[in-house]
């Protein structure tokens, strides 16, 4: 396992430190229901220059295609939200810097959330999903942030136990473990400026069901198959409840044999990729993600 602290960018200090002032004041303040509220924080992510987005007329979501994208290759976005939250429209920004970066096309699924859907129906919508992919394109990497960097986990396990091709894995601050033993649940509860635990319950038993929070469909941290996971790279900030999800999924997955990569980012807060126009970690975070997947497609 290569496992590497990024030092914050000085700029940072202060940027961050009034982006946390700002995330008060917006779910302080914000009027709508939690799905627009939700939205419309993640929707303030840019889009990038020269990047053209689309829905699907066949598969829900929504695609942003760069200028002159490179031939035979596609990434599959999972979006976050705690599985009850998001749609793929308000993460345009985030998957159009994807895009731009990596000069691929990348679609952002619209899966089903909880509580009105459970395990497994995202999941294996996903997998179905990156199967159509892989047949039109060839070669296909997946991303997902937070809750949707778990069920990136998951769908790509489950494609490869389908026999599915996955040219690589890329994943921010992804929800590993929906039991929420890690010990940074409660080290730092208090200090995450975006995260609460009682939400994170709360949310892992909407999405749950009748199913134990260990179930490996929901927590891939427990799945046995990990040996099967293609190139990984995980980024996680160091200021958040979800870092030892992070942290041990890297560890097992490197015990089971597979490749992996693990970015702790100092002073960074959950999913801080969002961040682009404030931030030059989010910038330099999302340009090493798109080198990370550069590397690993099929030549």
């Amino acid at each position: 396992m290569s496992a590497t602290v990024v030092p914050i960018i000085e700029s940072d200090i202060a940027a961050a430190r009034a982006l946390r002032l700002q995330f008060g004041r917006f779910w302080s303040t914000a009027v709508g229901t939690p799905r627009e509220i939700y939205d419309q924080f993640i929707a303030a992510t840019p889009i990038a220059e020269g990047v053209t987005r689309a829905e699907d007329p066949a598969s829900p979501g929504l695609w942003c295609r760069p200028a002159e994208a490179q031939p035979g290759r596609a990434i599959l976005f999972i979006h976050g939200g705690g599985y009850g939250l998001g749609h793929a429209g308000a993460y345009a920004g985030m998957v159009s810097q994807l895009a731009a970066r990596t000069r691929v096309p990348a679609f952002a699924l619209e899966y089903p959330l909880a509580p009105e859907a459970t395990v497994p129906t995202a999941r294996d919508l996903a997998a179905e999903t990156l199967e159509h992919l892989a047949a039109d394109f060839g070669a296909v990497a997946v991303v997902g942030d937070s809750a949707g960097g778990g069920l990136s986990f998951a769908t790509v396990l489950e494609a490869r136990r389908r026999g599915i091709p996955v040219a690589a894995l890329a994943t921010f601050s992804p929800w590993t473990d929906l039991s929420l033993s890690g010990d940074s649940a409660r080290e730092f509860a208090v200090a995450d400026p975006l995260l609460d635990v009682g939400y994170l319950r709360a949310s892992a038993a909407a999405y749950l069901g009748a199913a134990p929070a260990t179930d490996p469909r929901a927590s891939p941290l427990f799945d046995p198959d990990l040996r099967l996971l293609p190139p990984t790279l995980i980024q996680v900030g160091t200021d958040e409840v979800l870092l030892d999800d992070s942290r041990r999924m890297a560890e097992a997955a490197a015990r089971a044999g597979a490749e992996v990569s693990l970015e702790v980012w100092q002073g960074m807060h959950h999913v801080f990729q969002l961040n682009t126009a404030e931030l030059a970690s989010a910038r330099q975070a999302l340009d090493r993600s798109a080198a990370f997947l550069d590397r690993h497609w099929p030549s």
